[in-house]
C-alpha cells in the first residue's frame, strides 16, 4: 500500500517525544516495518517527513549521500538558524567533498599516543566512579554515566582536567534536556550554549599559540584546499563532537546497565565468559540506540521502498527501528550478548559513520569490564524516568542498588 493511502490513524507522529518517554516506540516501529516501512509522516502544525523504518532501507539512504544530503540539519527539530549557519561548516551537516576533509583534519588527532592516553585515563576514571559508587550501595546512575564520556571529549579536546567539571555542567545543561517545552529550561540551554562557545574560542586562541596532541589543535592548524578553517568552523566542530561524543556512550552505558538488570542471566554469563565482552558491547550498542534517528534531505527526486520522494522534502532515518529489524536480527527485542553477526546501525553507515564509533566502544568496554569484574549483582533502587525526546533514546534516572563481587576478583592489578 502507497503512504497516499495510509490514514492518520496507521501512521503516528514519529516525532512525538512522548511516544518515546512512555516506551511506545517499539510496538508503533515493529508495526510501521511490516506495514509502512517507507511512510509520509504528517505532524499536527508542522512540516511533514517522510520515516525510513527498514535496515536495507536505511542504509541505501546513508549509503547516498548526494541524493539524500545532511546540510538541511541532522535532526528533527533543529533550530533552522543554527543549521543554515553550519551547513558545510561542520561535520555532521557537510556532503562530501567537504565532509570528507573536515573528517581527515578530526581524524588527524586519533594519533597512537594520543588513543593510549586517552584509554589509561578512561580507566582511571572507571575506576575512580566505580569505587565511589560501590562505597554508597546505592546510587543515581545517571551521574556515573555522564563522568566518563565527557571526561574522554575533554581529553581528547584538549580541556584542562581542572575544568573538567566546568564542561560536564555546560553540556548536560546545554544537551541533557529532551524536550524544551519549558522556557526556563529552553533559556538556560541557550546561556549554557553561548558559555560553551566562549570557552571554546579561548582554548582555539591558546592552541594556535602552543599546538598540542589534541583535536582544537588539529582544526585550528589544520587547511582545506589550502585555506585554514574559521574560527566558527572550529567552533561548531568542538560542539558538535562533544555533543555527539556525550550523549551517544552515556545513554548506551545507562541503557545497557538497565539491560542488563532485566536481563539477569546475562550478566551472570557475562561475569563466568569474560571473552564474551566484545560482542556483548555491540549488543548493548544495538539494543540500545541511543541516537534514534538521523535527518537527510533529498537533494534531488528520488525514490525510496516504492515512495516517490520530491527534492526538498526532509526524510528520517529511524536507527533504532532498523537495529529491530526482523528480516536482519534474528528475536531482536531479545537483548543477546552472545548474538553474532551484529551489524547494527547505531554508528549509522557510509561516509557518515560515527567518526568516534571506536572511541565509544573502548569507552563502553572499559566501563562494563569493570563493572562485571566488581559487581556481582546490580538491582533497580527506585523508579526509571525516560527521556521525552524524539531524538536520543535515554534515560534521565536510573537508580541502582551495586553488590560487591567477591574480592578475589576485583583486585585492581590493572588499575
Amino acid at each position: 500500500m502507497s503512504s497516499d493511502a495510509a490514514t492518520t490513524a496507521q501512521i503516528p507522529d514519529l516525532s512525538d517525544p512522548l511516544l518515546y518517554e512512555r516506551g511506545e516506540a517499539l510496538a508503533v516501529w515493529r508495526r510501521l516495518r511490516r506495514e509502512h516501512p517507507v511512510c509520509r509522516v504528517v505532524r499536527p502544525g508542522g512540516v511533514p517527513f517522510w520515516a525510513v523504518l527498514s535496515y536495507d532501507l536505511v542504509v541505501k539512504v546513508l549509503s547516498q549521500p548526494t541524493v539524500f544530503s545532511s546540510t538541511g540539519g541532522m535532526r528533527l527539530d533543529a533550530d533552522e538558524t543554527a543549521t543554515a549557519a553550519g551547513a558545510g561548516r561542520m561535520m555532521v551537516i557537510s556532503d562530501p567533498p567537504r565532509h570528507g576533509k573536515i573528517r581527515r583534519i578530526m581524524s588527524s588527532a586519533f594519533t597512537p599516543r594520543t588513543v593510549r592516553r586517552l584509554e589509561v585515563n578512561m580507566r582511571t576514571t572507571v575506576t575512580e566512579l566505580l569505587r565511589g559508587a560501590l562505597a554508597g550501595g546505592t546510587c543515581e546512575f545517571t551521574e556515573v554515566a555522564a563522568r566518563l564520556p565527557l571526561s574522554v571529549i575533554c581529553d581528547l579536546l584538549g580541556v584542562p582536567r581542572a575544568d573538567w567539571d566546568f564542561m560536564l555542567s555546560r553540556t548536560m545543561t546545554a544537551f541533557g534536556v529532551g524536550d524544551r517545552s519549558d522556557d526556563t529550561d529552553a533559556a538556560a540551554a541557550a546561556v549554557a550554549h553561548t558559555e560553551l562557545f566562549q570557552y571554546y574560542d579561548e582554548l582555539m586562541r591558546e592552541r594556535r599559540r602552543s599546538p598540542r596532541d589534541d583535536i582544537i589543535s588539529a582544526l585550528v592548524h589544520g587547511t582545506i584546499d589550502g585555506e585554514p578553517l574559521t574560527s566558527t568552523e572550529v567552533v561548531l566542530n568542538c560542539n558538535g563532537l562533544i555533543s555527539g561524543g556525550n550523549e551517544t556512550t552515556r545513554h548506551a552505558t545507562l541503557g545497557g546497565l538497565l539491560a542488563f538488570i532485566e536481563n539477569p542471566d546475562q550478566w551472570t554469563l557475562l561475569r563466568e565468559r569474560p571473552e564474551l565482552l566484545p560482542g556483548a558491547i555491540q549488543e548493548v550498542l544495538r539494543y540500545t540506540s541511543p541516537a534514534m534517528h538521523l535527518l537527510r534531505t533529498a537533494a534531488e527526486d528520488a525514490e525510496i521502498g516504492g515512495e516517490r520522494i520530491r527534492a526538498g522534502d526532509r526524510i528520517t532515518l529511524w536507527l533504532a527501528s532498523a537495529n529491530r529489524d526482523e528480516q536482519v536480527f534474528a528475536d531482536p527485542d531479545v537483548f543477546d550478548v552472545s548474538r553474532t553477526p551484529n551489524r547494527h546501525l547505531t554508528f549509522a553507515h557510509g561516509p557518515h559513520h560515527c567518526i568516534g564509533a571506536s572511541l565509544a566502544s573502548t569507552e563502553l568496554t572499559i566501563m562494563f569490564e569493570e563493572l562485571t569484574r566488581r559487581v556481582e549483582r546490580v538491582e533497580l533502587a527506585g523508579p526509571v524516568r525516560r527521556m521525552r525526546s524524539n531524538l536520543i533514546g535515554g534515560l534521565e534516572s536510573l537508580p541502582v542498588s551495586l553488590t560487591p563481587a567477591n574480592t578475589s576478583r576485583t583486585t585492581e592489578g590493572r588499575t
